[in-house]
């Protein structure tokens, strides 16, 4: 899932950025408002963590200008973050459109827990669990199982089965996967993800999946074996 960090507290978006990388999301980054405007005109985001305070627009301007919109961002859900913790400061976030409000300094696992909320709410389904015949995948814990033996996997590997699963037999190209896993500041090349489509092979087979599960259709991407 791609999520874009409106930050301009350097520290604090590096700190973000890992955290979230770290849990097999994509994170792209932008430190002002009108920055952040110009991406959600170009990209598809599945959550926005919004600071208030920002140059050139605000993050509670950015997020009614969002609402207002007619685009496909025009319903992804914001996480506002803001050192201002006053009853009216909340109030006027959730009325810009915000979904939810974290005041500075907040824990970052409780953030985390927030963020998968609010992804699972822009979902059809509230079940944190995924499954296609032997595989599950539980995206509360990032824990990944086949026929109930536990793969260890790469949070890039983890993040590409789960969109894999999510998208069931729908083919996915490989500039399609990198679009959707990888950061735009730094994209990687196709080779990386044939790389990583062979050590995910590989861990399926040595938990007893078929080699076949992930097929090739060959000229154009990747889906799942049907079941």
């Amino acid at each position: 899932m791609r999520i874009l960090v409106v930050e301009d507290d350097q520290h604090l978006a590096e700190i973000l950025t890992e955290t979230l990388s770290d849990r097999a999301y994509s994170v792209d980054v932008v430190k002002d408002g009108e920055s952040a405007w110009d991406w959600l005109n170009s990209l598809v985001y599945d959550l926005i963590v919004l600071d208030v305070t920002l140059p050139k627009l605000d993050g509670i301007s950015l997020c009614k200008r969002l609402r207002g919109a007619l685009n496909e961002n025009g319903t992804t859900p914001v996480l506002m973050l803001t050192a201002r913790d006053t009853i009216a400061d909340k109030i006027l976030g959730l009325d810009a459109g915000a979904d939810d409000y974290m005041v500075k300094p907040f824990d970052i696992e409780e953030l985390m827990a927030r963020v998968r909320a609010l992804l699972r709410r822009g979902t059809s389904s509230p079940n944190p669990t995924l499954i296609w015949g032997d595989l599950q995948i539980d995206s509360s814990t990032y824990e990944v199982n086949y026929a109930n033996a536990p793969l260890t996997l790469t949070p890039k590997e983890y993040a590409l089965l789960e969109l894999l699963v999510s998208s069931g037999r729908k083919v996915l190209s490989r500039s399609g996967i990198i679009d959707r896993l990888w950061s735009l500041q730094d994209p990687p090349t196709e080779e990386t993800v044939k790389s990583h489509i062979k050590s995910l092979r590989q861990k399926l087979r040595n938990a007893g999946a078929p080699e076949d599960l992930i097929e090739t259709v060959h000229g154009v991407g990747y889906r799942l074996k049907q079941l």
